[in-house]
């Protein structure tokens, strides 16, 4: 059984916050590459998720559909790019996922601590509960 069929990939959602400047990785992002414990995600997995952040809140949509919502802070305070996302709605409901992220261009390289546990780098193997992805952003509108 593969890792990919026990979970899916986090998601994200579009609730402005009223405090919140608009962050550099704000838009949205088809992913083009992942990988979850060391296994590469599924071509349908790729080719079918886009991940949209705007004003503090993320949205992950499967196929069109809204899979997974919730808020994000950026943490500007540590030596790589943080993230932390709150699941409000979705399978993250409830759950904050600590993250790395990478932007360089119109690519963003986001590291997913499912664990709970911060990522320190951008890589997965098996048993270490990181998702790894890498998004091209997208300037179609959801």
């Amino acid at each position: 059984m593969s890792h990919y069929d026990k979970i899916q990939p986090p998601a994200l959602s579009m609730s402005p916050l009223s405090s919140y400047s608009q962050s550099p990785i704000d838009g949205t992002w088809q992913l083009i590459r992942a990988e979850l414990d060391g296994e590469a995600a599924p071509e349908l997995v790729v080719t079918q998720t886009v991940l949209a952040l705007a004003a503090g809140a993320y949205e992950v949509r499967f196929a069109g559909e809204i899979a997974d919502r919730g808020s994000f802070e950026l943490c500007e305070t540590t030596e790589v790019n943080s993230i932390i996302l709150h699941g409000t709605d979705g399978p993250n409901a409830g759950r904050s996922i600590p993250c790395i992220y990478q932007l360089a261009g119109g690519r963003l390289r986001i590291c997913y601590g499912l664990d709970g546990v911060a990522p320190t780098q951008f890589a997965t193997s098996t048993g270490q509960q990181r998702y790894l992805a890498i998004y091209r952003r997208d300037e179609t509108p959801l």
